[in-house]
Protein backbone atom coordinates (compact mmCIF):
# COMPACT_ATOMS: atom_id res chain seq x y z
CA UNK A 1 0.00 0.00 0.00
CA UNK A 2 1.40 3.37 -1.06
CA UNK A 3 1.27 6.32 1.32
CA UNK A 4 0.34 9.81 0.16
CA UNK A 5 0.81 12.96 2.19
CA UNK A 6 -1.79 15.57 1.27
CA UNK A 7 -0.98 18.95 2.74
CA UNK A 8 -3.96 21.22 3.17
CA UNK A 9 -5.95 18.00 3.29
CA UNK A 10 -8.87 19.57 5.16
CA UNK A 11 -9.32 22.25 2.52
CA UNK A 12 -11.45 22.27 -0.61
CA UNK A 13 -9.10 20.59 -3.07
CA UNK A 14 -7.19 18.61 -0.45
CA UNK A 15 -10.29 16.94 1.01
CA UNK A 16 -11.52 15.97 -2.45
CA UNK A 17 -8.13 14.44 -3.23
CA UNK A 18 -8.19 12.64 0.12
CA UNK A 19 -11.58 11.09 -0.58
CA UNK A 20 -10.52 9.99 -4.05
CA UNK A 21 -7.24 8.35 -3.07
CA UNK A 22 -8.71 6.66 0.01
CA UNK A 23 -11.28 5.08 -2.29
CA UNK A 24 -8.44 3.98 -4.59
CA UNK A 25 -6.80 2.06 -1.73
CA UNK A 26 -3.99 4.39 -0.69
CA UNK A 27 -3.00 5.25 2.85
CA UNK A 28 -3.58 8.99 3.13
CA UNK A 29 -1.95 11.24 5.70
CA UNK A 30 -3.38 14.75 5.98
CA UNK A 31 -1.42 17.74 7.25
CA UNK A 32 -3.47 20.85 7.96
CA UNK A 33 -3.44 23.72 10.44
CA UNK A 34 -7.14 24.51 9.82
CA UNK A 35 -6.50 28.14 8.97
CA UNK A 36 -8.53 27.72 5.78
CA UNK A 37 -9.50 24.04 6.07
CA UNK A 38 -12.48 22.68 7.99
CA UNK A 39 -13.12 19.65 10.18
CA UNK A 40 -16.44 19.06 8.44
CA UNK A 41 -14.52 18.38 5.21
CA UNK A 42 -12.70 15.40 6.74
CA UNK A 43 -15.05 14.10 9.44
CA UNK A 44 -16.07 11.12 7.29
CA UNK A 45 -12.42 10.05 6.96
CA UNK A 46 -11.43 10.11 10.63
CA UNK A 47 -12.57 6.57 11.47
CA UNK A 48 -10.98 5.01 8.39
CA UNK A 49 -8.02 2.73 9.07
CA UNK A 50 -6.03 4.08 6.13
CA UNK A 51 -6.33 7.74 7.13
CA UNK A 52 -4.18 9.79 9.48
CA UNK A 53 -4.54 13.42 10.47
CA UNK A 54 -1.64 15.56 11.62
CA UNK A 55 -2.70 18.98 12.81
CA UNK A 56 0.26 21.23 12.14
CA UNK A 57 1.73 24.05 10.10
CA UNK A 58 4.04 23.77 7.09
CA UNK A 59 5.90 26.83 8.40
CA UNK A 60 7.40 24.49 11.02
CA UNK A 61 10.18 22.34 9.55
CA UNK A 62 9.95 19.63 12.23
CA UNK A 63 6.23 19.24 11.55
CA UNK A 64 7.05 18.75 7.87
CA UNK A 65 9.70 16.16 8.72
CA UNK A 66 7.20 14.26 10.86
CA UNK A 67 4.58 14.39 8.12
CA UNK A 68 6.78 12.83 5.40
CA UNK A 69 7.98 9.82 7.41
CA UNK A 70 7.24 6.71 5.35
CA UNK A 71 5.60 8.71 2.57
CA UNK A 72 5.83 7.64 -1.08
CA UNK A 73 4.16 10.67 -2.65
CA UNK A 74 3.34 14.24 -1.66
CA UNK A 75 0.36 16.16 -3.02
CA UNK A 76 1.07 19.66 -1.76
CA UNK A 77 -2.11 21.75 -1.62
CA UNK A 78 -1.47 23.80 1.53
CA UNK A 79 -1.25 27.52 0.77
CA UNK A 80 -2.80 30.86 1.50
CA UNK A 81 -4.77 31.48 -1.66
CA UNK A 82 -6.51 34.63 -2.88
CA UNK A 83 -4.98 37.60 -4.64
CA UNK A 84 -6.79 40.13 -2.40
CA UNK A 85 -5.56 38.37 0.75
CA UNK A 86 -1.97 38.60 -0.47
CA UNK A 87 -2.39 42.28 -1.32
CA UNK A 88 -3.66 42.94 2.20
CA UNK A 89 -1.06 40.76 3.94
CA UNK A 90 1.91 39.88 1.71
CA UNK A 91 4.14 38.80 4.61
CA UNK A 92 1.91 35.93 5.77
CA UNK A 93 1.28 34.80 2.20
CA UNK A 94 5.04 34.62 1.66
CA UNK A 95 5.68 32.78 4.93
CA UNK A 96 3.14 30.08 4.09
CA UNK A 97 3.50 29.83 0.34
CA UNK A 98 7.28 30.22 0.04
CA UNK A 99 8.88 29.32 3.39
CA UNK A 100 6.34 26.57 4.02
CA UNK A 101 6.87 25.18 0.53
CA UNK A 102 10.65 25.16 1.03
CA UNK A 103 10.29 23.40 4.38
CA UNK A 104 8.25 20.66 2.77
CA UNK A 105 10.67 20.32 -0.15
CA UNK A 106 13.61 19.88 2.22
CA UNK A 107 11.71 17.38 4.36
CA UNK A 108 10.62 15.39 1.29
CA UNK A 109 14.16 15.41 -0.10
CA UNK A 110 15.62 14.11 3.16
CA UNK A 111 12.92 11.44 3.52
CA UNK A 112 13.41 10.11 -0.02
CA UNK A 113 9.89 10.87 -1.21
CA UNK A 114 9.41 9.38 -4.69
CA UNK A 115 7.44 12.20 -6.25
CA UNK A 116 6.26 15.65 -5.16
CA UNK A 117 3.23 17.11 -6.96
CA UNK A 118 2.33 20.65 -5.99
CA UNK A 119 -0.41 23.18 -6.59
CA UNK A 120 0.95 25.91 -8.81
CA UNK A 121 -1.24 28.75 -10.10
CA UNK A 122 -2.44 30.42 -13.28
CA UNK A 123 -1.57 33.71 -11.55
CA UNK A 124 2.02 32.99 -12.65
CA UNK A 125 1.09 34.22 -16.14
CA UNK A 126 0.83 37.74 -14.71
CA UNK A 127 0.71 40.52 -17.27
CA UNK A 128 1.22 38.24 -20.26
CA UNK A 129 -1.61 39.08 -22.67
CA UNK A 130 -1.25 36.06 -24.94
CA UNK A 131 -4.21 33.65 -25.09
CA UNK A 132 -4.42 30.78 -24.60
CA UNK A 133 -1.83 30.54 -21.84
CA UNK A 134 1.00 28.19 -22.77
CA UNK A 135 3.26 26.88 -20.01
CA UNK A 136 6.57 28.37 -21.17
CA UNK A 137 5.25 31.88 -21.93
CA UNK A 138 4.66 33.90 -18.76
CA UNK A 139 4.70 37.58 -17.82
CA UNK A 140 5.48 39.54 -14.68
CA UNK A 141 3.41 38.72 -11.57
CA UNK A 142 0.62 41.15 -10.69
CA UNK A 143 0.20 40.32 -6.99
CA UNK A 144 2.19 39.05 -4.00
CA UNK A 145 0.30 35.76 -4.30
CA UNK A 146 1.45 35.36 -7.90
CA UNK A 147 5.05 36.02 -6.83
CA UNK A 148 4.86 33.26 -4.21
CA UNK A 149 3.50 30.69 -6.65
CA UNK A 150 6.15 31.53 -9.23
CA UNK A 151 8.85 31.15 -6.58
CA UNK A 152 7.45 27.66 -5.88
CA UNK A 153 8.11 26.72 -9.50
CA UNK A 154 11.65 28.12 -9.33
CA UNK A 155 12.42 26.17 -6.15
CA UNK A 156 10.96 22.99 -7.66
CA UNK A 157 13.17 23.35 -10.72
CA UNK A 158 16.27 23.88 -8.59
CA UNK A 159 15.50 20.90 -6.32
CA UNK A 160 14.94 18.67 -9.34
CA UNK A 161 18.28 19.64 -10.89
CA UNK A 162 20.29 19.83 -7.67
CA UNK A 163 18.93 16.87 -5.70
CA UNK A 164 17.46 14.62 -8.38
CA UNK A 165 13.91 14.89 -7.07
CA UNK A 166 10.80 14.27 -9.19
CA UNK A 167 8.52 17.31 -9.03
CA UNK A 168 5.45 18.31 -11.04
CA UNK A 169 3.61 21.61 -10.72
CA UNK A 170 -0.06 21.94 -11.64
CA UNK A 171 -1.09 25.46 -12.54
CA UNK A 172 -4.67 25.53 -11.33
CA UNK A 173 -7.12 27.72 -13.21
CA UNK A 174 -10.06 28.89 -11.06
CA UNK A 175 -10.96 25.56 -9.52
CA UNK A 176 -14.52 25.11 -8.22
CA UNK A 177 -16.78 22.35 -6.92
CA UNK A 178 -18.07 20.52 -3.88
CA UNK A 179 -16.68 21.56 -0.47
CA UNK A 180 -15.38 24.92 -1.71
CA UNK A 181 -15.74 27.48 1.06
CA UNK A 182 -18.56 30.01 0.78
CA UNK A 183 -17.59 32.02 3.85
CA UNK A 184 -15.20 34.82 4.65
CA UNK A 185 -13.81 37.83 2.86
CA UNK A 186 -11.84 35.72 0.38
CA UNK A 187 -14.47 33.26 -0.82
CA UNK A 188 -14.10 32.44 -4.52
CA UNK A 189 -16.65 33.82 -6.94
CA UNK A 190 -18.66 30.64 -7.66
CA UNK A 191 -19.36 29.57 -4.06
CA UNK A 192 -19.90 33.19 -3.02
CA UNK A 193 -22.40 33.93 -5.79
CA UNK A 194 -24.17 30.62 -5.20
CA UNK A 195 -24.50 31.31 -1.49
CA UNK A 196 -25.85 34.82 -2.02
CA UNK A 197 -28.40 33.72 -4.60
CA UNK A 198 -29.62 30.86 -2.39
CA UNK A 199 -30.13 33.47 0.35
CA UNK A 200 -31.98 35.74 -2.13
CA UNK A 201 -29.23 38.36 -2.04
CA UNK A 202 -27.78 40.11 -5.08
CA UNK A 203 -24.13 39.28 -5.85
CA UNK A 204 -21.77 42.04 -6.97
CA UNK A 205 -19.63 41.50 -10.06
CA UNK A 206 -16.29 43.30 -10.04
CA UNK A 207 -16.07 45.37 -13.22
CA UNK A 208 -18.37 45.07 -16.22
CA UNK A 209 -18.69 41.30 -16.05
CA UNK A 210 -16.71 40.83 -19.25
CA UNK A 211 -13.62 39.53 -17.43
CA UNK A 212 -13.30 35.84 -18.23
CA UNK A 213 -11.75 32.78 -16.63
CA UNK A 214 -11.06 29.15 -17.44
CA UNK A 215 -13.26 27.77 -14.65
CA UNK A 216 -12.13 24.23 -13.82
CA UNK A 217 -14.28 21.64 -12.04
CA UNK A 218 -12.73 19.70 -9.17
CA UNK A 219 -12.94 16.32 -10.93
CA UNK A 220 -10.63 17.59 -13.67
CA UNK A 221 -8.15 18.63 -10.98
CA UNK A 222 -8.31 15.22 -9.31
CA UNK A 223 -7.59 13.58 -12.66
CA UNK A 224 -4.55 15.80 -13.21
CA UNK A 225 -3.15 15.03 -9.76
CA UNK A 226 -3.49 11.30 -10.33
CA UNK A 227 -1.88 11.47 -13.76
CA UNK A 228 1.00 13.53 -12.39
CA UNK A 229 1.44 11.12 -9.51
CA UNK A 230 1.55 7.97 -11.62
CA UNK A 231 3.17 8.90 -14.94
CA UNK A 232 6.19 6.81 -15.83
CA UNK A 233 7.18 8.96 -18.80
CA UNK A 234 10.46 10.72 -17.94
CA UNK A 235 9.50 13.58 -20.29
CA UNK A 236 6.43 14.26 -18.14
CA UNK A 237 8.33 14.87 -14.88
CA UNK A 238 10.05 18.00 -13.56
CA UNK A 239 7.84 20.43 -15.39
CA UNK A 240 4.56 22.32 -14.96
CA UNK A 241 1.13 21.82 -16.49
CA UNK A 242 -1.93 23.95 -16.95
CA UNK A 243 -4.76 22.33 -15.03
CA UNK A 244 -7.89 23.61 -16.71
CA UNK A 245 -10.53 22.88 -19.33
CA UNK A 246 -9.30 24.99 -22.22
CA UNK A 247 -12.41 27.16 -22.43
CA UNK A 248 -13.36 30.49 -20.87
CA UNK A 249 -16.52 31.98 -19.42
CA UNK A 250 -17.07 35.62 -18.50
CA UNK A 251 -18.64 36.62 -15.19
CA UNK A 252 -21.94 37.66 -16.76
CA UNK A 253 -22.28 34.24 -18.35
CA UNK A 254 -21.21 32.57 -15.12
CA UNK A 255 -23.85 34.19 -12.96
CA UNK A 256 -26.50 33.47 -15.62
CA UNK A 257 -25.63 29.76 -15.46
CA UNK A 258 -25.70 29.73 -11.65
CA UNK A 259 -29.11 31.42 -11.60
CA UNK A 260 -30.40 28.97 -14.21
CA UNK A 261 -29.35 25.90 -12.23
CA UNK A 262 -30.48 27.27 -8.85
CA UNK A 263 -33.85 28.22 -10.30
CA UNK A 264 -34.69 24.55 -10.74
CA UNK A 265 -34.73 24.35 -6.92
CA UNK A 266 -36.09 27.84 -6.20
CA UNK A 267 -37.79 29.69 -9.11
CA UNK A 268 -37.57 33.06 -7.29
CA UNK A 269 -33.81 33.10 -7.84
CA UNK A 270 -34.30 33.71 -11.57
CA UNK A 271 -35.53 37.25 -10.95
CA UNK A 272 -32.75 38.37 -8.59
CA UNK A 273 -30.74 41.31 -9.94
CA UNK A 274 -26.96 41.45 -10.29
CA UNK A 275 -24.92 44.44 -9.04
CA UNK A 276 -21.65 45.78 -10.44
CA UNK A 277 -18.68 47.27 -8.62
CA UNK A 278 -15.07 48.33 -9.30
CA UNK A 279 -12.40 45.96 -10.60
CA UNK A 280 -10.23 44.27 -7.97
CA UNK A 281 -6.56 45.21 -7.60
CA UNK A 282 -4.27 42.54 -9.07
CA UNK A 283 -6.94 40.92 -11.23
CA UNK A 284 -6.17 40.01 -14.82
CA UNK A 285 -8.90 40.63 -17.42
CA UNK A 286 -8.86 37.26 -19.17
CA UNK A 287 -7.52 33.79 -18.53
CA UNK A 288 -7.65 30.82 -20.86
CA UNK A 289 -5.41 27.77 -20.73
CA UNK A 290 -3.94 25.56 -23.38
CA UNK A 291 -4.13 22.00 -22.05
CA UNK A 292 -2.32 20.44 -25.01
CA UNK A 293 0.83 19.74 -23.01
CA UNK A 294 -1.13 17.82 -20.35
CA UNK A 295 -3.00 15.90 -23.04
CA UNK A 296 0.18 14.93 -24.88
CA UNK A 297 2.44 14.06 -21.95
CA UNK A 298 -0.04 12.89 -19.29
CA UNK A 299 -3.02 11.70 -21.32
CA UNK A 300 -5.30 14.28 -19.69
CA UNK A 301 -8.90 14.47 -20.91
CA UNK A 302 -11.10 16.90 -18.95
CA UNK A 303 -14.46 15.35 -18.08
CA UNK A 304 -16.40 18.46 -17.05
CA UNK A 305 -16.89 21.68 -18.99
CA UNK A 306 -18.25 24.73 -17.16
CA UNK A 307 -21.96 23.89 -17.41
CA UNK A 308 -21.56 20.25 -16.35
CA UNK A 309 -19.35 21.22 -13.44
CA UNK A 310 -21.58 24.07 -12.32
CA UNK A 311 -24.67 21.91 -12.38
CA UNK A 312 -23.00 19.40 -10.04
CA UNK A 313 -21.56 22.12 -7.81
CA UNK A 314 -24.87 23.97 -7.48
CA UNK A 315 -26.64 20.75 -6.57
CA UNK A 316 -24.03 20.08 -3.85
CA UNK A 317 -24.44 23.56 -2.36
CA UNK A 318 -28.22 23.25 -2.42
CA UNK A 319 -28.03 19.91 -0.61
CA UNK A 320 -25.55 21.31 1.95
CA UNK A 321 -27.16 24.66 2.71
CA UNK A 322 -26.22 24.22 6.37
CA UNK A 323 -22.60 24.90 5.38
CA UNK A 324 -23.39 28.23 3.75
Amino acid sequence: MKTILITGGAGFIGSNLTEYFLNKGYFVRCLDNFSTGYHHNIISFLDQAHYELIEGDIRDLETCRKAVIGVDYVLHQAALGSVPRSVNDPITSNEVNVSGFLNLLVAARDAGVKRFVYAASSSTYGDSESLPKVEDVIGKPLSPYAVTKYVNELYADVFAKTYGMELIGLRYFNVFGRRQNTRGAYAAVIPLFTKLLIQHESPTINGTGENSRDFTYIDNVIQMNELALLTQDPRAVNTVYNTAVGDRTNLNELVTYIKEFLSTYDPQIASLEIKYGPNRVGDIPHSLASVEKAKQLLGYQPTHAIREGLQEAVRWYWEHKELL
